[in-house]
Formats: structure tokens, C-alpha cells, sequence
């Protein structure tokens, strides 16, 4: 059966109304919204959102959904058929290894499937490896693989193989920590899976260690936030990879899940499809990974979940399916106050990285939460690095969301209380940066009573819907036009420290760049 023949029964369903329904559509995406219909039942309505959903699709995706629906009417022969034609027009065949395992049961398991995977010969790394958690004398490999395995990393120059066992309990993900390294030394590593080297030419096995605290070094970090799957825009991590950053920072709407309910089904489908991507496992196999999640891969667009712990019932469980799809460091304050803040220290750069939506509460008028807020005080107040980079999903400066209570315009008590604490306790080097709105911008917010903030916007990492660019009177540069990325390229080898700020677009050309040096976010009295 062709894709368009396992289409046609959608004609059946125009006169469909949606209307009261609780289903939300996720821009451009009726693959991931099709596959939402399908985690409910509603076969005939994945088939229809197949086919009238809005056109921005991958037909790879496309056929991968399709495959899905024909094994939920157990159609298996036909499946496999639907299968073959994905990988034919560029699905990655370790798509049918990884989630959702429970729903490809029917296909792995069926002998022509099986002639088929021994003769494409797949490796048992379906995932990864993603390095993170990268320090002055440490890092950690993140896999998924297919089955239960042991994966082994062994490092060039450090004495032996550190390896973990993948299980079916934890979703056959395994980390492999490693320490004792030099500082701002660059390792090559090898993987060996069931003691089998793990081999890809076109990929960079190697990754270099922080320098330490006190010591002043060059190096980049890059950062973004809005990486929804559009395809075409995919070439956007390789391109960021090119520039060597010794760390990634994710800044929410990392993927586009939109179904905190079913997380366990709709955000594993889209974790799969992103880490399936081999331009996304060029960039995460050299890279350090640092993500924090936004609305749409936490909850839906603009929730305000509330201060509860556990209310509404789906926060955990989707606090655990991002720390699954991730190698983060220690996130939060432990299983009595989870969230995904964290900070980790880069040579003389502090990397302080909020959770803007867990805590989120309009009545109590805060976007952290107290406990969240005071660490947030106590990292700060504590830093000695020469920078400390805020990392918000959403953006600080004023105006940026007209008309919205969503960026931090909607908490303008706590935002304000956040930079009164910087000017009474003196902290200098504080520089902001956040996601959320689908463009790259600067702005500078002044302060009467300290150094001006500058807040730098990398908004449209994937994401194929686009924001205007705000005019507002802190606006310095701003741009729309394309995706892009952003870089941060310090150099704290001397005295007056500085730090660049690069924006490119999505071909790879240098749109903007501005010098801050750390004299500028310094108190002059």
C-alpha cells in the first residue's frame, strides 16, 4: 500500500468538528499531532490529521505515522510495506527500534522485519552518544540502545573502560560517568557496545574539559531555545557543532510535546525523532548538552502550572521524561522540590539556568517559586566568576511580548526583586540571556541604581513560525528573517575580561556581534 492510498480513507472524515475538544494542535507539526490522536485511539482521526493538517510536514515523518496507525488496525504486512518506503525517502531505520517500543512491538517482531534489520544491520546505539555534565576534571556519555546492553566508554589517555547496563525499566537508557581528567584538555573517547567498538566516520568522538575556576581561558558557549521538527532547518546543529562551543544551552521549547497528560507516549515520540536526527549527533557527540525545558515541552502554550509539587498530577512524571531524554547535571532541589534549574562553572563563567514554568503561580505573583528564588540568591551572592550568565526560557526586558503576561513581564515584582538583590549585594558580571520569542534580539535594560543589564534573545533555533521584532526602548539589534543561533565567545585571560556576543543565521553567516567587556557590568560607585 502506498502512503497516499493509506491516506485516502481520510476523506471520510472532513465533516469531523473538533470543536470542545481538549486536543490542542502544535504549530506546523500534524505528524505530532496525528501521533497524539493515535496515543488517545482515535485512529481514523490520526489518518485525518494526516492528511488536512497544516502542509509543513516531512514526508519521511509522514510515513512513519502512517506505519503507526496501520499496526494499531493490525495491518502488520502493510506496515511493513509503509516502513520500508520511510527509510526509503530518509527515516533513519533506528526509528523503528526506538519509542514508541510498545506500539512497533507487532512490526519488530515480525520475520520480514527481522530479514530486513539483519540486512541493514543497525547498531545497538540507537541514541547518542550526548556528552554532558562536562567539569574541570569530569564528563558523562548519555545512550539509548536497542535492548538491554552494556556500552563502555574508554578515554583517550585515562586509564580504563567505564560502562553502564541499559535495561527495559529505564527505557534503555544508560549514562556512563567518567572522572578524573585534566582541566581545558581535549579527549577522544571510544564506545564499545556488549564489548563490540561502536564505529561512525561521520561523526567527532572527542570533547575538551572546563578550565579551572581561577584560570583565565578562550573558549564559546552557544545557546537557543524553539527547535521545533522542521527538517529542512535541521542543518542548524551542524552548523553550531562547526563552531566547536564547549557547551550547548537549551532554552525551553527544546522539542514540541504540548501533552503533558500523555508525556510518556506523545514526549518520547518527539525526543526519538529529534535524537534520531544526524545532524543533531554531530553537535551532541562533541558538545556538552545543558538544557531546561519552557511551555510547550513542559506543559502546553503559556501554562501557569502552579507553586504545588505534585498538582497538577502530570508535573512529575514530566520532570522524569525530560531528565530521561537529557545528560543534565543535577537538577532542582531533590525529589522534595524537583524543577530543572541548575549551574555548572565554565573557567570564570557561571552558568546559572532557571526553571521558569514548573513553580510558575499568577496568584502568588511568582514564576520561580521560594525555594528555587533563594538558591537563585545564594548561587549569585556566592559566584566569584567574572560573568554569571541568568538563562531564562522566557525574556526579562520590558515590552518584549506585547500584551502578554508570559516573559517576565507578567512577575514584575520578582523580576525586580532579582535585580534590586544583584545591586544591594554588588554582584557584578550579570548578564542575561533567554529564548521563547521566535527571533534573535538585544536589549539593555537600565538601572538607576547599578550597571545596565543586557539581555541576549536566541529564540528560532528550528522553529519555522516567526515573532515580529519588538521595538521597544532597550532594543538594540533584533532580527527575524531566518532560524539562527547565538554565541557567547569569552576570553577571561585578562583583566578586563570580555565576552562577544555573535548571532548567526541559518546558513551559517554572521548576522550581528557586540563586545561586552566585564568593566561594563561593573558598579561605578
Amino acid at each position: 500500500m502506498s502512503i497516499s492510498q493509506s491516506l485516502a480513507r481520510c476523506t471520510l472524515w472532513f465533516a469531523f468538528s473538533f470543536i470542545g475538544s481538549t486536543f490542542l494542535s502544535a504549530q506546523h507539526d500534524r505528524e505530532r499531532n496525528a501521533f497524539r490522536q493515535l496515543a488517545e485511539g482515535k485512529v481514523e482521526k490520526a489518518y485525518f490529521e494526516l492528511k488536512t493538517g497544516k502542509k509543513h510536514s516531512d514526508p519521511a515523518e509522514k510515513a512513519f505515522i502512517s506505519t503507526l496507525c496501520l499496526l494499531k488496525e493490525g495491518n502488520d504486512k502493510q506496515a511493513l510495506s509503509m516502513a520500508k518506503q520511510a527509510v526509503e525517502i530518509g527515516l533513519p531505520f533506528e526509528r523503528f527500534l526506538a519509542e514508541p517500543r510498545e506500539w512497533l512491538k507487532p512490526l519488530r517482531e515480525s520475520k520480514g522485519f527481522q530479514i530486513w534489520k539483519k540486512a541493514v544491520d543497525p547498531s545497538l546505539i540507537i541514541h547518542g552518544p550526548m556528552v554532558g555534565q562536562v567539569s574541570d576534571s569530569s564528563a558523562s556519555f548519555w545512550f539509548r540502545t536497542d535492548g538491554a546492553c552494556e556500552v563502555g566508554v574508554e578515554i583517550n589517555g585515562h586509564t580504563g573502560r567505564e560502562t553502564v547496563k541499559t535495561s527495559e525499566q529505564e527505557g534503555f537508557v544508560g549514562v556512563v560517568n567518567v572522572d578524573g581528567l585534566l582541566p581545558g584538555t581535549y579527549f577522544s573517547y571510544r564506545i564499545f557496545v556488549n564489548g563490540k567498538e561502536f564505529l561512525d566516520p561521520s561523526r567527532e568522538f572527542g570533547f575538551r574539559t572546563f578550565s579551572e575556576p581561577e584560570e583565565g581561558a578562550k573558549f564559546t558557549i552557544a545557546f537557543g531555545g524553539c527547535s521545533g521538527f522542521v527538517p529542512e532547518y535541521e542543518s542548524v546543529w551542524e552548523l553550531i557543532a562547526n563552531h566547536d562551543p564547549r557547551a550547548m544551552l537549551m532554552l525551553g521549547d527544546n522539542v514540541y510535546i504540548d501533552d503533558p497528560e500523555d508525556v510518556q507516549w506523545t514526549g518520547d515520540y518527539c525526543y526519538s525523532r529529534r535524537h534520531s536526527r544526524p545532524e543533531w549527533k554531530k553537535l551532541i557527540s562533541k558538545t556538552s548538552m545543558h538544557s531546561i525545558y519552557d511551555d510547550h515541552d513542559f506543559g502546553t502554550d503559556d501554562c501557569i502550572p502552579g507553586f504545588l509539587v505534585d498538582q497538577p498530577v502530570w508535573k512529575k512524571p514530566v520532570l522524569k521524561n525530560f531528565i530521561k531524554n537529557w545528560n543534565n547535571p543535577v537538577v532542582g532541589g531533590g525529589d522534595e522540590n524537583p524543577g530543572c534549574w541548575q549551574t555548572f562553572t565554565l573557567g570564570q563563567v557561571q552558568i546559572i539556568m532557571l526553571d521558569c514554568r514548573y513553580y510558575r503561580d499568577r496568584e502568588k505573583k511568582s514564576m520561580l517559586g521560594q525555594i528555587q528564588k533563594k538558591w537563585l540568591k545564594k548561587t549569585l551572592s556566592q559566584s566569584k566568576a567574572k560573568f554569571k550568565i541568568i538563562a531564562s526560557s522566557v525574556p526579562f526586558s520590558k515590552g518584549i511580548k506585547p500584551g502578554s503576561k508570559d516573559p517576565w513581564d507578567g512577575y514584575p515584582e520578582e523580576r525586580e526583586e532579582i535585580f534590586s538583590f544583584i545591586e544591594k549585594e554588588k554582584i557584578e558580571g550579570v548578564l542575561l540571556i533567554a529564548a521563547d520569542r521566535h527571533r534573535i534580539d538585544l536589549r539593555k535594560t537600565e538601572r538607576v541604581n547599578g550597571y545596565d543589564l543586557f539581555e541576549f534573545v536566541s529564540g528560532r533555533l528550528t522553529n519555522r513560525h516567526v515573532h515580529s521584532v519588538i521595538k521597544t526602548e532597550g532594543l538594540i539589534w533584533g532580527y527575524n528573517k531566518t532560524c539562527g543561533f547565538c554565541l557567547l565567545r569569552f576570553d577571561t585571560r585578562k583583566v578586563n575580561s570580555q565576552v562577544k556576543l555573535e548571532a548567526y543565521d541559518n546558513e551559517g553567516k554572521l548576522l550581528f556581534a557586540q563586545k561586552i567587556m566585564a568593566n561594563d557590568l561593573k558598579f561605578t560607585d
